[in-house]
């Protein structure tokens, strides 16, 4: 595989020089011409941007002033900013994504947590939230994992010291989050948080240890709260063997959640997927009552399980997607993990956060 030395092309290390950006261009086009890599696409000479994107650096191009914003395709008036926020516990990176309809009034704010190997970028590309935010006035926070803190980029869902308010990165995170909310005004009862396998995994303890932010939760080819407290037991746990390990743990706090698991994830076991909406549905009320619809969307079949309260406050929601592997369901495979067919997952997400319960419910 064609590798670059990490940081070369960073827009950070490249500056508004346009001397500098045509060098760095110049590199990717002597590269591809030394390792006798093919610049045409269907016959025709493919624009250097896709040829960037083929060699993951379409990303790191974003930020440089003057160049085109067509590899996460921002309209005119939207802002994709890079930040950092810096807590008592740690440091992270993250990209905030303003719509262009913002000035509309926002209707929400969603933290979105890449899976392990994946970016930002590639996150918001493979989910397609950048679209959906436009459509729906919402802003988007792309939390960044440290590879100094995992060197696979992996939230550390499974480190004890992880899972705690006021903790390690839950602590970072929530501290995200409530910048965000004092920047945009929003208030708790419009904050939500998704996230994809890791991702998942943090975004359930996020919804856990900050019920009081978080109103609702996205959990795709998750694990459920407390499924392990180091790495033998992370990998119990995503082999299915550990779903009952938060069973102690009271759930009077825990947010609505609504969960996507592929039935042929051979990553993350779906029962995990099913423990986690148990404890977000049935597991929160002694009069909760089920309902299961089937259909197919965009090639796939699916399951789902919704799960009221005696007030017909939906609770849960659990879609189980067959033929599925571990990936984003409906997503834009020009992103990482992510599979186009099946129901678009990110369009349920937000469908689902939105539709708030009767005041005073959760």
């Amino acid at each position: 595989m064609l590798k670059f030395k990490a940081g070369a092309l960073n827009p950070a290390s490249l500056g508004a020089c346009p001397k500098r950006i045509e060098a760095a261009k110049d590199l990717v086009r002597r590269t591809i011409s030394r390792h006798g890599l093919s610049a045409k696409t269907n016959g025709s000479a493919a624009p250097l941007s896709d040829l960037m994107k083929g060699l993951n650096l379409a990303p790191a191009w974003q930020d440089m002033p003057g160049q085109s914003a067509q590899p996460l395709g921002l309209p005119d008036g939207a802002v994709f900013r890079s930040e950092t926020h810096s807590g008592r516990t740690g440091r992270r990176a993250y990209r905030h994504y303003v719509p262009s309809s913002a000035g509309e009034g926002l209707n929400g704010i969603v933290l979105m947590l890449h899976g392990c190997t994946q970016t930002p970028e590639d996150f918001a590309i493979g989910t397609g939230m950048n679209a959906l935010a436009e459509e729906h006035r919402l802003v988007v926070i792309y939390p960044q994992q440290a590879r100094g803190a995992n060197a696979q980029t992996c939230w550390n869902w499974f480190s004890k010291g992880d899972q705690c308010r006021d903790r390690g990165e839950p602590e970072i995170l929530a501290g995200i989050t409530r910048t965000a909310m004092a920047e945009h005004a929003v208030s708790p009862d419009r904050v939500f948080v998704a996230g994809l396998s890791a991702g998942a995994a943090m975004a359930v303890i996020l919804g856990e240890t900050y019920p009081e932010i978080f109103a609702a939760v996205g959990a795709h080819s998750g694990l459920p709260f407390r499924a392990a407290s180091d790495v033998p037991t992370a990998f119990a746990a995503m082999a299915g063997n550990r779903q009952g390990a938060a069973a102690d743990a009271p759930t009077t706090g825990v947010p609505r959640t609504i969960v996507f698991h592929g039935a042929a994830d051979r990553t993350v076991h779906p029962s995990n997927g099913v423990a986690i909406a148990r404890r977000a549905g049935d597991d929160r009320s002694a009069a909760a009552t089920r309902t299961t619809e089937t259909g197919t969307h965009a090639g796939r079949s699916f399951r789902l399980i919704r799960t009221s309260d005696e007030a017909g406050n939906i609770l849960s929601e659990h879609w189980v997607v067959d033929g599925l592997g571990h990936a984003w369901s409906g997503g834009n495979d020009a992103g990482s993990y992510a599979d186009p067919a099946g129901p678009d997952a990110s369009t349920e997400m937000v469908r689902f956060f939105l539709d708030r319960p009767a005041q005073g419910a959760r």
